[in-house]
């Protein structure tokens, strides 16, 4: 249920009052599920029942922050549901979670996250809006005793906080050899490479993704490289420039003044599929031809699914939504019994890759590249993109050649 509150945006398993019934937090008998790690949860939920005896040994509200309904689609359409039906899987109480929106503003996203805490919130889920709002809720969150997961973003202060995601540089690194392949299906000759990066002045997981894409290009994870770089198989690189905040009007005029001043450009990298979107509206405009000039995302969006059939885009870095909710649930609820995440579960590390912060324990899940060949067994079979409406929008033949049915 989605309702407006003074809390913002809601989906309301409590309303902004309540308190949870449950025993107290030291966990009691109850146990965390036998050999729980990141490969443990699909698109079944069924692991999230075995939490329902450790969900009722712990107590108080676990606090769930998104951050907008603009950025993404995902957000309304998948996390907020998905971590609703995570939550109720593993046997929280109506009155135990409140997951709300921040609307993409920094001082409502700490409000709601101070809303919570005063709520009685043991536990915080929060995807921050940039890292600045990320470190002013961890460090409140802190000095309160609440333990905080960075979602989806990482944030870099505080203490007893963990970050669950995907693994950011895989995804790079993905991206990377989708287009590489792309280059080679696409008969791109001495390739003069263009690649718009995403908002690394705001969003540490873009310095991952371009750390992963340029090292399985360019071989080295710098980011970003200079016009000039060149690697054993012929590419060069005309020029790297970083998109501000992930803007993606930014992020089409910075190409379209790269192409207007390099018309050599025959290939390019993106770092998710709005950009990629963007990159491919200036190439029409300048009637450039379909499996011409390569483009690269993330995140499986319709867009991207449509550009990638009609040959426009490569492929596209899929992140089911379903594991990350879960994943984030899960150790949630092992921190408000009171007791230790497993090593098998937080697999891994993450730290800034430049500047100031500290090195977190984190859990990292493994993404998927999607392009024609496995779209069909992926995100369509996940219902992440409705079949009927990306048919409509690129011709059920089309849709039929890659095995997808509307």
């Amino acid at each position: 249920m989605v309702a407006a509150s003074a809390c913002g945006i809601a989906i309301v398993a409590a309303a902004c009052g309540g308190t949870s019934t449950n025993s107290p937090s030291s966990g009691g008998g109850a146990s965390i599920p036998s050999g729980l790690s990141v490969s443990s949860f699909d698109a079944s939920f069924s692991i999230m029942s075995q939490f329902k005896r450790l969900t009722a040994a712990g107590s108080g509200l676990v606090g769930v922050i998104l951050p907008d309904t603009t950025s993404s689609t995902r957000y309304v359409n998948f996390d907020a549901p998905y971590l609703m039906k995570a939550f109720t899987e593993a046997g929280y109480n109506a009155s135990d979670f409140k997951i709300d929106n921040a609307q993409g503003n920094n001082a409502t996203q700490l409000a709601l996250a101070k809303a919570d805490i005063t709520l009685g919130a043991k536990v915080l889920i929060f995807d921050p809006l940039d890292s600045t709002v990320g470190a002013a809720i961890q460090s409140y969150a802190q000095s309160q005793g609440v333990a905080t997961i960075s979602y989806d973003r990482a944030t870099f202060q505080g203490t007893n906080t963990y970050y669950v995601s995907f693994d950011n540089v895989l995804v790079g690194k993905l991206i990377g050899k989708g287009f590489k392949s792309c280059v080679s299906s696409w008969s791109v000759s001495n390739p003069m490479v263009f690649t718009l990066n995403g908002g690394e002045d705001t969003d540490p997981n873009a310095i991952s993704f371009a750390q992963g894409y340029n090292q399985e290009i360019w071989g080295t994870m710098t980011t970003p490289l200079p016009a000039g770089t060149t690697n054993s198989l012929g590419y060069t690189l005309v020029g790297d420039q970083i998109t501000p905040g992930w803007t993606n009007q930014k992020g089409h005029d910075i190409f379209a003044n790269q192409f207007t001043a390099h018309p050599n450009i025959n290939a390019t990298v993106e770092a998710n599929d709005g950009l990629a979107n963007q990159v491919i509206q200036v190439l029409k405009g300048n009637n450039v031809p379909a499996k011409k000039i390569p483009t690269t995302g993330q995140d499986a969006t319709p867009d991207g699914m449509a550009n990638t059939l009609l040959g426009w885009q490569c492929g596209s870095v899929y992140k089911a939504v379903y594991l990350e909710a879960q994943d984030a649930v899960a150790i949630a609820t092992i921190l408000r019994a009171g007791k230790t995440p497993p090593s098998a579960l937080i697999n891994s590390t993450t730290k800034p890759a430049s500047g100031p912060g500290t090195e977190e324990p984190a859990s990292l899940l493994t993404p998927v590249w999607v392009d024609s060949t496995n779209m069909a067994s992926t995100v369509i079979k996940d219902k992440f993109v409705d079949a009927t409406v990306l048919c409509a929008a690129v011709t059920a033949a089309v849709c039929s050649a890659a095995g997808i049915t509307p």
